[in-house]
């Protein structure tokens, strides 16, 4: 249990890191149930590492999908700030209907398993990730499905929005505990995440500490591994495999964050504009992958903002957790540290750096995936 400023229990007892690099293949592994797994990884991957995938979308228009998210939520958001910065909702969904079955049963709705809001600062050149918890008990607002009205909730978990409501409450959710309007929305979900990571070959990493995690069949021992899309799953999805982890989802959250590097770095180095098939085949995968908001429903918008990102790589990221203790009356959910995440918003709402400050006490970082990878 953490106390009341949540330092008893802190990211540092946790995930022990991975940094990129090596080469070593591990056959695919059958998994009976899967969380979901961060959308980031994909497509950060792709957006903010490979811009010289879009001259390629013109002949793939037709494999996107859009949600209109404007229409959805009307003028009850945050102000537009138009001061060169962009803010995106990326997400994974644990849905279990069609190819996603075999990750578990479909219980009837998805939930976001993983949130992550990307800030890129004017000019472009930098960014700053914030993880939001998926346990975190937060205020939901009223939101609207499919012309139906969706009452909020007092105390609700995060991750329950885009069950009640999908993306358009996710991003309302998202919008009324950061006061920051989403620009753009992403979503994916395990099939191509997995296909992705195939595509590219398999992502290298390095491994300090060994994970054996039966429920994610996932066991490394330290040194380096190349992991395939199946392994990759298995690694972001792991809670209970890390030397000194509790099983909770911030944990997990760490290994995820440093994974999304080691994949940019791989989407960096992959030498696809010299193999237009591989090129084709990336392009093809990451297009079917993802869900987008209709702002970005289309080869020129998405080649755009991939070109527009092109400039930031795995050095220019910052990524921290969002500000959180444990929860005093279910030591399996966390609540928002208010203050410390007032101040990581207020940042990102001006356009300037995440304060060390603000998460300082924080259960869910001790600063970023800095401090667990070599």
């Amino acid at each position: 249990m953490a106390d009341s400023n949540g330092t008893a229990m802190t990211a540092e007892s946790r995930a022990r890191g991975i940094r990129a690099t090596g080469r070593r293949r591990r056959g695919p592994t059958r998994r009976r149930r899967a969380l979901t797994i961060t959308l980031c990884a994909l497509v950060s991957a792709v957006l903010l590492g490979g811009a010289g995938l879009g001259y390629v979308y013109f002949k793939l228009n037709g494999n996107l999908k859009g949600v209109d998210i404007n229409a959805a939520l009307g003028h009850d958001r945050p102000q537009n700030v138009d001061n060169g910065s962009m803010d995106i909702l990326v997400m994974g969904s644990d849905s279990r209907a069609g190819k996603n079955g075999k990750y578990g049963k479909d219980e009837g709705g998805a939930r976001s398993d993983t949130a992550m809001v990307v800030h890129v600062y004017k000019g472009h050149k930098k960014a700053s990730v914030v993880s939001v918890p998926r346990d975190t008990m937060i205020k939901r607002p009223d939101c609207t499905k499919d012309g139906q009205a969706v009452p909020g909730a007092r105390r609700a978990m995060f991750n329950t929005a885009y069950e009640v409501g999908g993306p358009a409450c996710a991003v309302k959710t998202v919008e009324s505990i950061s006061g920051i309007r989403m620009d753009h929305f992403l979503e994916v979900d395990f099939t191509g995440f997995k296909k992705l990571i195939d595509a590219l070959g398999g992502v290298d990493i390095t491994t300090t500490k060994p994970i054996d995690d039966n429920d994610s069949h996932l066991h490394l021992r330290p040194g380096k591994h190349t992991l395939n899309g199946e392994d990759a799953l298995g690694l972001v999805r792991t809670r209970h495999g890390v030397p000194g982890g509790d099983g909770s989802d911030l944990g997990r959250i760490q290994l995820q964050q440093t994974f999304i590097k080691a994949l940019m770095d791989q989407v960096k180095n992959v030498g696809v504009l010299t193999n237009p098939a591989k090129l084709y085949d990336i392009a093809d995968t990451a297009t079917k992958a993802v869900t987008t908001d209709t702002d970005l429903n289309s080869v020129s918008e998405l080649t755009g903002l991939a070109k527009s990102l092109g400039a930031i790589g795995s050095d220019n990221i910052d990524m921290v957790t969002l500000p959180v203790t444990y929860d005093p009356t279910n030591p399996d959910r966390v609540v928002p540290l208010v203050k410390q995440g007032k101040q990581v918003w207020d940042a990102l709402r001006q356009d300037r750096a995440i304060p060390k400050t603000a998460i300082k006490g924080s259960a869910g970082d001790t600063g970023g995936t800095g401090r667990y990878v070599k």
